[in-house]
Parts: C-alpha cells; sequence; structure tokens
C-alpha cells in the first residue's frame, strides 16, 4: 500500500507516540492535539483517514466528526474513533455521528493496523466506484452528474475566498451534420479530439471541463474574471479550428468549429451556478444566431 496521509487527533502524547510507532513505518501520519490544529491540517491537505480521540479540550470528537460530516470536502474521510470511553452507547454515538469504526483504549497494535489498513482500502476501492461513475466513457471527462457536485465545491470555495468565477459552455458547430455525413464512430473520434483541447486549455487542477451532453462541453474557471475567461475560450475556440478536422457539411467553414457562450459571477455581484450555466447558455446562443465559430459573453 503506498503511504496514505493518516491524520491522529488526540491531545494525549503517549496515545500520539503510540500510533506513530504502530502505523508511522507504512503510513504518512500526522498529528493533532485539538480540532482547531486538526483543520488546519486539513485545509492543507485532506488525510485519507482520520484517527479521533473524543474527550478532547476545545471540540469533542462527537461534534468534530459531525462537523466533518457536514462539509462537501470532508465527508467521505473515514473517521475511526479510538477512545477509552468503552460503554456500548458510546460507541453507538460514534458510529450514528458518522465514523466507520470504533476502537478502544488501550488499544492492540495488530488490531489498529488491520483496521485502519482494511478501512484505506475500502476507501480506495469507493473512490475508484465514485470515479467510474463520474466519468464520461467517451472523453474521460467529468460527466454532468461530476459537475453539479463540483459546482457546489467551486462556488462555495469561491464565496469563502471572495473570487470572481465562470463557467464557459462549448457546443460543437453543425455535429449532427457531421454525423450524418462521416458515421458516429467519426462523431466519437471528433469529440475525443474537442475534449482533448479543452482540457490541455485549462490553467490548472482547480479548473473543471466536463461533458454536458452529447456535443457540448462545459468548464468552470475558478478565480477567473471575464477578461480572463473570454481569452481562455478563445483559445479553445482557435485551437479547435486549427485541428482542421474536415466538415464538408457545416454550416460555418469546411473544418469543425463551436461556439462558446460565457457568464462570470464575481465578489460584487454572486449569482447561483444555476443562473450561471442559463447566463453562458444565453451567451451560447447569441453565438449560435450571429453566425457560430466565436465566443460571447452574457451581460
Amino acid at each position: 500500500m503506498d503511504e496514505a496521509f493518516i491524520l491522529v487527533v488526540d491531545d494525549q502524547m503517549n496515545t500520539i507516540e503510540t500510533l506513530g510507532e504502530v502505523l508511522g513505518d507504512e503510513l504518512d501520519v500526522h498529528f493533532a492535539l485539538s480540532a482547531e490544529q486538526a483543520l488546519s491540517h486539513i485545509e492543507r491537505q485532506l488525510p485519507e483517514l482520520i484517527l479521533l480521540d473524543i474527550m478532547m479540550p476545545d471540540v469533542d470528537g462527537f461534534k468534530f466528526c459531525e462537523i466533518l460530516k457536514s462539509r462537501l470536502e470532508t465527508r467521505d474521510i473515514p473517521i475511526i474513533f479510538i477512545s477509552s470511553l468503552s460503554s456500548p452507547e458510546q460507541e453507538t454515538r460514534g458510529l450514528e455521528a458518522g465514523a466507520v469504526d470504533y476502537i478502544i483504549k488501550p488499544f492492540n497494535a495488530s488490531i489498529v493496523r488491520a483496521r485502519v489498513h482494511n478501512h484505506l482500502e475500502l476507501k480506495r476501492t469507493k473512490d475508484l466506484l465514485r470515479v467510474l461513475s463520474q466519468t464520461d466513457v467517451l472523453t474521460g471527462m467529468a460527466n454532468r452528474r461530476r459537475l453539479f457536485e463540483l459546482l457546489d465545491q467551486v462556488q462555495d470555495r469561491s464565496l469563502r475566498l471572495a473570487q470572481p468565477l465562470s463557467i464557459l459552455l462549448i457546443d460543437v458547430d453543425s455535429f449532427k451534420q457531421y454525423n450524418d455525413l462521416y458515421g458516429h464512430i467519426a462523431g466519437d473520434v471528433c469529440l475525443q479530439r474537442v475534449a482533448g483541447v479543452i482540457q490541455s486549455s485549462l490553467r490548472s487542477v482547480t479548473d473543471v471541463a466536463a461533458r454536458y451532453g452529447g456535443e457540448e462541453f462545459c468548464c468552470v474557471l475558478e478565480n477567473s474574471d471575464q477578461e480572463l475567461a473570454i481569452q481562455i475560450a478563445e483559445r479553445i475556440r482557435s485551437s479547435i479550428e486549427a485541428l482542421q478536422i474536415p466538415h464538408l457539411n457545416s454550416a460555418v467553414t469546411r473544418c469543425v468549429t463551436v461556439s462558446i457562450g460565457v457568464a462570470t459571477s464575481t465578489p460584487s455581484c454572486r449569482i447561483q451556478h444555476t443562473q450561471l450555466l442559463m447566463n453562458a447558455d444565453k451567451a451560447l446562443y447569441a453565438a449560435k444566431d450571429l453566425g457560430r465559430n466565436q465566443v460571447r459573453h452574457a451581460h
């Protein structure tokens, strides 16, 4: 197993030292003495698993577990309680709070190691299944379902950081006519090449590209104002035209092109992502009405 990032949250140094000895040889183990310290770790890097004490000075483990399970970014991190509270009622409360396991102190090193490894393996299997369910098979991009999940996270982060957020809606011009002339297999290859250009045009891992449906794609650009979003959209448009994929049935030109609608939400004028998508869609239709193979921004 690769060195998974494990976070131990416990205010007792003897427990921290013991768990470091038990898990440190095989896993990347970090420690926090309080919920506040734990949150600082989590903001820097999401752990793959958390070992959590219940009796802590600021926020108790039950409450901290509930906080983590209420947040989109942390709700899928498995939490194992390690506590000296040994009653069935306390164990039940821990599991009901969202923990995947409950280990009673003093603990057996072999049992802790085995349970941690089992839950890490289970999480990785769940993560793989989640990725498969959220990925468009043809292009390898995020699918529409994943797009809307990410939009919730991105908008929350943009609000918190007071950053602009932009959306691009991209449509392959005259794609039905392309399929009619060249066939659906060629159409699939065309969409894969278009998707490759879109993916390579994004700035960083925080930007998201997804297949929105059929021949439509969507990009979510964090910390991107109107000017930057239009620049990225124009780069995508010109790069796809530069592929020179033949399209003799196009109403635009003799190669494959795209039309792009852009919409931006700013800290001073914040709108929900559903409205942002609608605005981008209106801008996309304006691009089509004005002749296609162009970028238009919502006003």
